[in-house]
């Protein structure tokens, strides 16, 4: 049977009070799932906290995923509200998502979990302080290389989810383009923020373009 096609009360109720994707019908773990309920206008919003008041549904914490619920109207009969979700709400995820991620750096610089500058950034990542470097999606293909090259042979992570600008309003910086994440409480719920956007965008761990890890053979190639 095809995701979208008709399901009983029993097996709805478990979508919608339980932790199953109200599109593959399959359990998944609560960080894996994004929550959605009804706005006060009556629009259908992401709950990316899962503190929002009144009845839920989950859908998997990805981008097509998202879209897909869209298209075959699954949040009406989740929700059990008469509401279409608009076309868009795959796009606002992903904005959301992506403020959470930046904002989360910013907490983490301000509490002294995040360097930036090319000299502080290969320092933490050579001392194993660091637990991910984070590299502006512009950045040139050499200098992507020369510090992803201290990153372990992938034993800390690396993304690629930001352009220079948008780091640079996070971070209070000028053509920010590495940082390091580093170990602590501020620094893990950044990492964590990350994570969840690079999934989102359909990216997974060990993946070698697309958020994370270096450049394309051919991309570096060109250059």
């Amino acid at each position: 049977m095809e995701a979208g096609e008709a399901i009983g009360e029993a097996e709805l109720e478990a979508a919608v009070n339980g932790r199953m994707c109200i599109v593959s019908r399959k359990s998944l773990p609560a960080d894996a799932l994004i929550r959605f309920v009804l706005g006060p206008d009556g629009a259908v919003v992401a709950d990316l906290r899962r503190r929002l008041p009144g009845r839920g549904a989950h859908v998997e914490a990805r981008r097509e995923t998202v879209e897909l619920a869209v298209r075959r109207n699954l949040f009406a009969r989740a929700l059990k509200a008469s509401v279409k979700a608009p076309t868009e709400l795959g796009a606002e995820v992903d904005g959301l998502l992506a403020r959470h991620a930046l904002g989360a750096l910013g907490l983490a610089r301000k509490a002294g979990e995040l360097v930036t500058g090319s000299a502080k950034v290969e320092a933490a990542l050579r001392s194993g302080r660091a637990l991910a470097l984070v590299q502006a999606k512009e950045a040139s293909p050499d200098g992507l290389r020369k510090v992803a090259a201290l990153c372990r042979g992938g034993e800390i992570e690396v993304l690629r989810p930001f352009t220079s600008g948008e780091m640079d309003l996070a971070l209070g910086g000028v053509n920010v383009v590495h940082a390091a994440v580093l170990a602590g409480h501020a620094g893990a719920a950044a990492l964590k923020r990350l994570e969840a956007l690079t999934t989102y965008r359909g990216a997974s761990p060990g993946d070698e373009f697309d958020g994370r890890g270096p450049l394309p053979v051919q991309e570096a190639e060109a250059e």
